[in-house]
Parts: C-alpha cells; structure tokens; sequence
C-alpha cells in the first residue's frame, strides 16, 4: 500500500499556521469584554493608529483576531504623500514622528484594504482625516455602511499636518456641531480621538458627547521638539512632531482621567501603553479600553501580549470581570453642590470595586 503524500506546505500554508499558533489563549473566567456603543470587543486592547498600519501588513505575526480591534491608519478622501523626511526620530523614552497622514487614499483602502481585513476576520475601526466637516461627512458616505467596519474613529487631532489638523479641531463647538453631522451618516460605533494640547480636554469631551460620539479617544501625541546639536538642526525636517512612548505615560494617564469624569460614553486610553500592567492603570481611572500604539514598534506582537498581561493579572486577584477593575480610582461624580466643592473627593484604593458600566449609551442612528 502506498503511503499518503504529505500535503505541500506553501507559504500560505505556513502563514496560516503560524497565525494559529500566534492567537491568545482563552482566558478562562475572565470576562475581558468591552461595550462601545454598538460595538462589543472581546478584549479592551485595541491597535493605534498609524502604529499597526492598515492592520493586514502585522497579519504574520499578530493574529488580529486575537486583540479588541484593529485601528487603521488614517483615511483622507485623496491619497497623501505626507511630510518629507526626515518624519521619525528617537528621544529619551520614546519617539517623535512628523508622517503628515500619508495614506492610500478613500478609493484604494475600500478596494484594497478592506478585502484583506475581512479575509483575516479582524475586527475594524477606520480612522478618518479631513480637513473640514464636509470632508469627513464624504468619508462616511462612502464607509458608513461598508461590511467589515465596526466602527471609525475621528482623527480630530493630528499634530503634524498643515489644515484640518489638532489646531483646527480644539473648538468644542466646531466638534460638536460636526459629529451632529456625522452621527446620522452610520450605525457603527463614532469614536473622537482628541489631542492632549489643549486647555481642557473634559471641555472636548463633553462637546463629542453632546454631538452623538459613542466614545472618545484619550489622547493622541504630544506636541514636541529634538535638536541635533551637531548642525545645529531641528532632528525632523518640520520641526516639531508628535511625542509618544513610556516618556508620555503620566501626561496621558491624567488627560484620560479627566476625561472619563466629565463623560458617560467609554473613553479609550492612549499614551505610552507597553504593558498589560499600564493598561491596568488607565482602566483603573475609568478607560473602558486602551490604545498599543509606539509599543507595536519595538515589539510587533506587544497588543496581543498586552492582552495577555491583564487576563493574568485579573486572574490571580480572583477577579473575573473586568467591570469590576474598571474605574476603581475613578472620583466620584460631584452629585450636589456641596460635592463639587469638596476638596478631597472620595477615591477608591483597596479591594477592586464594580464601577461604572463599560459601554455608554447604545449608538444612534
């Protein structure tokens, strides 16, 4: 009897089984479930944008099926060349980079992109960029209902573009009459994503709120700056760029925080995220989910391995939902008068406690 012919490994064959053995295990008895508006993850981690490309290009390392989502980079109506070089430069405890949102463009992503995302079964969040509100409300006429998007996350606040960019955006009247545009356009989840520069980010947050946002991102890159004294030289060619990495870490964490008091809707912490253990710490002020952005460069499969470290941190507390670490030092909201004024507000710093829901208020439209 002959013997059977061992099937032929191509590499297709291999990428595939290597993206098996790549996927997270299951947690068991930990719900790592989160809730954003329409949207449910099975995990919190989601992927930054511009920090995972347009998720398909990980896809040999990374089983995207194992993180919450998969956050593209951004999507201008027309292709973008961006910034010239040099756009990335290192600094002490992270990174600065001047990309400018090079991007395929609307047309492209959808006929390129998109297939290959729904091929890999990942779970998709499109960042949009415009350079004013009609441009975004174009953006979500054509996605809105594209199968394979589970929600868009408004890029309100990149740093590193000429128009349309975090400047712009730092009006809480422009956000909030902008998302009342789009808000009607889709019934997938609406994320803002807002810059740290600001005088107030509860201000924005609470404008997104009042616009139809089914969550708010916190925060992007800081404003920043390197000089090579050699020349002397500016280490980017435009100057300035967006500052992100561990350096970011406690800036972020308190912009996040401020955040999650002023609004009811999920807030998404992001800023210096290298593992499970910091994103432990923005949930604990009341993120409902976290952002691996910088991290992704130095270790490709850190948001898998950030998923990882916080079911095994809950898991020998004895906790087996992350509700009940969400929001334990989260201030309680001023409820009176008397309240607001109180000086020391009560914290929460022992035994985990259940905290606010994860999800807000289910989506419009």
């Amino acid at each position: 009897m002959s013997t059977p012919r061992a099937k032929r490994r191509t590499p297709l064959i291999e990428r595939r089984e290597r993206r098996r053995s790549q996927a997270p295990p299951v947690r068991a008895g930990v719900d790592l479930s989160v809730r954003l508006g329409p949207l449910t993850l099975e995990n919190p981690v989601l992927t930054a944008s511009g920090t995972f490309g347009y998720g398909d290009e990980y896809a040999h390392v990374v089983d995207p099926r194992g993180l919450g989502a998969v956050i593209t980079k951004t999507v201008t109506l027309e292709p973008r060349a961006g910034n010239s070089p040099v756009r990335v430069a290192e600094t002490a405890g992270g990174m600065l980079n001047s990309i400018g949102l090079e991007n395929v463009g609307l047309e492209r992503f959808r006929r390129e992109k998109l297939p290959r995302l729904r091929a890999l079964s990942a779970t998709v969040v499109a960042s949009l960029g415009g350079e004013t509100p009609r441009e975004l409300e174009r953006l979500l006429e054509a996605l809105g209902s594209e199968p394979g998007i589970g929600g868009f996350e408004i890029n309100f606040s990149c740093p590193n573009v000429a128009k349309g960019g975090a400047v712009y955006w730092a009006n809480a009247k422009r956000l909030e009459r902008t998302l009342a545009r789009l808000r009607p356009l889709t019934r997938a989840a609406l994320i803002a994503k807002l810059s740290p520069d600001v005088t107030s980010v509860a201000d924005l947050a609470r404008a997104c709120e009042q616009g139809g946002a089914d969550a708010v991102t916190a925060v992007n890159t800081f404003v920043g700056m390197s000089i090579d004294l050699t020349g002397p030289r500016h280490r980017l060619h435009r100057a300035s760029g967006g500052l992100s990495g561990p350096a970011i870490k406690p800036l972020a964490l308190a912009r996040c925080h401020e955040a999650a008091r002023a609004v009811r809707i999920p807030v998404l912490g992001s800023g210096g995220i290298m593992s499970g253990r910091d994103a432990l710490e923005f949930m604990a002020v009341g993120a409902a989910a976290v952002q691996v952005g910088t991290a992704s460069f130095i270790r490709p499969r850190a948001a898998a391995e950030v998923v990882e470290e916080i079911g095994a941190f809950l898991a020998a507390r004895g906790i087996r939902r992350l509700d009940q670490w969400r929001g334990c030092l989260l201030d309680a909201r001023a409820e009176s008068a008397g309240a607001a004024n109180d000086p020391a507000p009560r914290r929460v710093i022992s035994a985990p406690m259940r905290a606010r829901p994860a999800g807000g208020p289910v989506g419009k439209g």
